[in-house]
């Protein structure tokens, strides 16, 4: 599902197309700005956004072997809830059902 879609998926529930979209691009912003600037995101049931640190390290090049250094840099996290994993896992057994 992309954007589109879930904006389509959301529209169903709220009337109309230009109402989603501006949901959908208000959450998303707001999950955004609010990870940038350091707060996590918990949603109960649904999962955590945060930003976590990647220190500075040494790395390989698999083509050469050549050792390369790797700037520090931090990066988005999400973590599901228990409630969204459970739904995957549910749906994950009806998808490959043995027969």
């Amino acid at each position: 599902m992309n954007k589109r879609e879930l904006v389509d998926a959301i529209a169903d529930r709220v009337g109309d197309k230009k109402t989603a979209t501006e949901a959908v691009n208000a959450v998303l912003e707001a999950v955004q700005k609010a990870v940038a600037s350091g707060d996590k995101v918990s949603i109960t049931g649904f999962g955590a956004f945060e930003m976590v640190h990647k220190p500075a390290r040494s790395a390989r090049n698999p083509s050469t072997g050549a050792e390369i250094k790797v700037a520090e840099s931090w990066a988005p996290k999400f973590r599901p809830g228990s409630d969204f994993k459970e739904l995957v896992n549910i749906g994950g057994k009806k998808l490959h059902k043995k027969k």
